[in-house]
């Protein structure tokens, strides 16, 4: 019988009651708040400790386990990083094994924090966390469970469906020069799970809150049944738990990592578990969707920006680890392995138990005009030196493959093909940057990535849709050849410009590239009234920009006569017969007078924010269209607003607009319901009023990628040299490659067969549907503060609740000869105790704090 003995497990929350009827093995209860009580007042930390540890009713994962409660939150919800700094040493200090972080914020750039959390790790602390609370929007991680090193968890319903609230992919630490991770790293049951009352009791709570104890509750009971306790670690937990999950049909790997958590097979896997490297991903497959999405949405063709893949390392052998020599690309000929190039960057050292390998991959150019698939593998070897010097050089290695197959088609034409600037997208962290939308006062910073496949990932999918090839510029504009494509994309962008990207991009445009801009608002009044003062860092917040950088836009198109305005508008509104909402965008103050120009009446906004009154303003320019005038030379269009394209707070789209715009910029087709719009105007000349200036005294230059600080003001950096890849020496494999890259992931020494499952049958609670009344989500009052992302929650409950094992075929056939009648039941399952159904639903409810890690049932 296993049930956690020995295992020392933390649950960092709101505290616990010291009688709880619940817990017999509560070692220690510590509070590190400045709140003078060691007892729970919200039942979050109570709820979440008896989902991992609870010994009655709805009992929990590991009774038996050794449970230390720290309580780093207040009863109002607020933390501050060096709370949890000092929790942390001393779980060190206290040799913690398992630690459950129903917490999250978007700031992964709190580096005490994030350092904390690493030493935890490489002091052998598993780390459990909840991914956050802020799905369906994608770009929504949570730090801590954004990290390599920690287990992160996201939510589903008892249906298997992904929760709505859970938090998606991908990680955003790497833009916009990479791409992101994969994560979360697995999902459990999170929606109306059942856990212990405040005093006594059991009720339910829905969040990813919910989703990480139930993994914590799972890593604990796993941990006590390994016999050498040595073999386990964060690395190999890891990778026992992803190897064994059970992926969800139909659900891409930014919603739900590597699958469901299968606690029987991860027991298996661990039981038979030898120390060894593995990846996550396993495998690149740019053919299978939907799983690979969004690799899979679009193949790649000669010239087009290389496809990057960030893999991560896991490193179950040691702590820290190395790459050994270079990795190898070995192209399988017969599957035409030879019209790929590959480039592989990696962590010159992987630690804490993990590390990255970025791949990039692009067609080789006597693919220009092939068609195919095509296949290839890089073989990568770690070292991670031996605890003991048995092993030969006091080192133990470990091979692994990451397959790779790809879909080639011919090099689209120049106007089928959209290039997104990713390069002057900036979010927060690490600096202010509000959000475009002014209404969402809940919601104050612009933290999703700003990305094609985050909070724009509607557009995109809009896009290919249509039958555009949309590819992303993580580099300056002097960074790409502006002849391949019809249609330059800049939406929100908050980034300065270099002199030389403005020259270039005048240069392109006179050559035939097109450009289309989504503007937002900037006014240095209103910026100055969205700022707020800051608990945790102990100063006042000033944005350092608007919704977007209207001065650096400005002086990008001002080569041409055009310009936006300070003015902040918003207001519904009619144009060519769709339904249109401007929220929180700005107007055009100067455009040539040959253009097109399209205005409408709209709310002055600025005048609302600054002095709660209302005023409507007439023929607000909005929307302009131009045709250069030199020869062969491109289109540019400028719309004042982003938020209709944007999924972070969209009311109504207008993808309708961004066809109408991309069919004139490459096409050179005007749409006549714009032309002949009576809404069209005489294009401004800008002389009424001024220019919005930058705001004295910003800071942009401390997160800018073009700006450097400089006496006075801030100066432009010289221009960085544009990325260059060293595309890897082939050794080509004339053997065929493998069919189907997706297996169920192994360990490579793991043999399932082998391994007995433990008796479980005794330890089964009764599991029963929830009556509505029970089942609730947090319910947490907003606030401006840095990393407060409220949503509520919904919740589903199951209409059945799941049996307990599965029985063997032969005593089911058996069973079906017999008299007997017997309750029919749901889809069997292969041996899954019940009482891991029962707790694998938990989720996290985000709560205020003003370290940005927040609570999350």
């Amino acid at each position: 019988m296993f049930a956690g003995s020995g295992v020392k497990v933390a649950v960092f929350d709101t505290g616990l009651s010291e009688k709880h009827p619940h817990f017999k093995n509560v070692k220690e209860r510590t509070n590190w708040t400045n709140e003078k009580t060691l007892d729970d007042g919200l039942g979050h930390g109570t709820f979440v400790a008896g989902v991992i540890a609870s010994m009655r009713e709805c009992q929990g994962f590991a009774p038996d386990s050794e449970l230390h409660i720290f309580r780093v939150f207040t009863n109002n919800q607020v933390s501050y990083t060096s709370w949890f700094l000092d929790a942390f040493n001393y779980a060190i200090l206290k040799k913690i094994d398992v630690l459950n972080l129903s917490i999250g914020g978007p700031d992964f750039m709190d580096h005490p924090f994030v350092d904390k959390v690493w030493e935890l790790t490489a002091n052998r602390v598993i780390m459990v966390s909840a991914i956050g609370n802020d799905g369906p929007l994608y770009g929504t991680l949570n730090n801590p469970a954004d990290q390599m090193d920690v287990i992160g968890v996201g939510g589903i319903d008892f249906e298997d469906n992904i929760a709505r609230f859970s938090s998606r992919g991908m990680t955003t630490w790497e833009l916009p020069g990479g791409y992101g991770r994969v994560k979360p790293d697995i999902v459990t049951y999170g929606s109306g799970v059942r856990g212990s009352g405040l005093k006594e009791g059991c009720r339910s709570l829905s969040g990813t809150s919910v989703a990480s104890p139930v993994v914590a509750g799972a890593v604990t009971l796993l941990a006590s049944t390994v016999l050498n306790r040595e073999l386990v670690n964060p690395a190999s937990m890891k990778q026992a738990l992803i190897a064994s999950a059970r992926r969800l049909p139909g659900v891409n790997m930014f919603e739900q990592g590597h699958g469901k958590l299968d606690l029987i097979r991860a027991y298996q896997i661990l039981n038979s578990y030898r120390p060894q490297a593995s990846l996550s991903p396993s495998y690149i497959d740019l053919t299978e969707c939907p799983y690979m999405w969004p690799y899979c949405s679009q193949p790649i063709y000669y010239g087009g920006m290389p496809t990057i893949v960030n893999v991560t390392i896991l490193n179950g052998m040691g702590v820290t680890g190395r790459i050994v020599d270079k990795p190898i690309w070995q192209p399988y000929l017969p599957q035409n392995g030879d019209h790929i190039d590959v480039a592989v960057s990696y962590s010159p050292v992987l630690w804490p138990w993990a590390g990255y390998l970025a791949v990039s991959i692009s067609v080789a150019k006597k693919a220009a005009s092939w068609e195919g698939i095509a296949q290839g593998h890089v073989m990568v070897t770690v070292a991670s030196p031996a605890e003991n010097d048995s092993e030969v050089d006091g080192e133990l290695t470990s091979t692994v493959k990451l397959p790779i197959k790809v879909k080639i088609v011919p090099t689209p034409p120049r106007s089928k093909r959209v290039l997104w600037d990713q390069y002057h997208n900036l979010r927060y962290p690490p600096g202010y940057f509000p959000r475009d939308n002014l209404r969402m006062k809940n919601d104050p910073l612009d933290w999703n990535g700003d990305h094609i496949h985050t909070n724009f990932r509607d557009m995109y999918q809009h896009l290919r849709s249509m039958g555009y090839f949309v590819e992303v510029l993580g580099a300056p504009i002097t960074c790409f050849d502006a002849s391949q494509y019809g249609t330059l994309l800049m939406v929100d962008s908050e980034e300065e410009y270099f002199p030389e990207e403005i020259t270039k991009l005048r240069r392109d445009i006179d050559n035939g590239l097109s450009l289309i801009v989504f503007s937002d608002w900037y006014n240095t009044s209103v910026m100055r009234k969205v700022k707020f003062y800051d608990e945790n860092t102990r100063q006042w917040w000033m944005p350092d920009t608007g919704g977007a950088n209207i001065p650096a836009l400005n002086d990008l198109i001002s080569v041409w006569g055009m310009a936006f305005s300070d003015g902040l508008y918003e207001g519904d509104f009619t144009l060519a017969d769709h339904d249109m909402y401007y929220a929180s965008g700005c107007s055009i103050a100067r455009f040539p007078e040959d253009g097109i120009v399209i205005a409408k009446n709209l709310k002055d906004q600025g005048l609302e924010v600054l002095k709660q009154e209302t005023a409507v303003i007439e023929g607000v320019p909005i929307l302009g269209l131009y045709q250069t005038p030199s020869d062969g030379g491109g289109r540019i269009a400028l719309y004042g607003d982003s938020n209709c394209i944007d999924d972070s707070h969209r009311q109504k789209d207008c993808f309708w607009l961004l066809d109408a715009l991309l069919q004139y910029t490459s096409y050179s087709m005007t749409p006549p319901s714009l032309s002949h719009s009576h809404s069209r105007v005489v294009p401004p000349t800008g002389t009424d009023r001024p220019l919005p200036q930058r705001l004295e005294g910003n800071h942009l230059y401390r997160y800018s990628k073009v700006l450097e600080a400089h006496l006075g003001d801030p100066k432009p950096r010289p221009l960085p040299a544009c990325p260059h890849l060293s595309w890897a020496k082939p050794q080509p494999l004339n053997e065929t490659a493998p069919s189907n890259l997706w297996k169920h992931q192994k360990l490579l020494s793991v043999d399932l067969d082998k391994v007995a499952l433990p008796n479980v049958r005794a330890y089964r609670p009764q599991v029963r549907p929830l009556s509505p009344g029970e089942s609730g989500a947090w319910d947490i009052p907003g606030g401006i503060m840095p990393g407060h992302y409220n949503q509520e929650v919904g919740q589903t409950i199951p209409v059945f609740a799941f049996l307990g094992a599965m029985v063997v075929l032969s005593f089911f056939v058996v069973q079906l000869t017999k008299a007997r009648s017997k309750p029919k039941r749901r889809k069997p399952r292969i041996k899954r105790p019940t009482y891991l159904q029962q707790q694998q639903q938990q989720q996290t409810t985000t709560t205020t704090t003003t370290t940005g890690k927040n609570p999350t049932v």
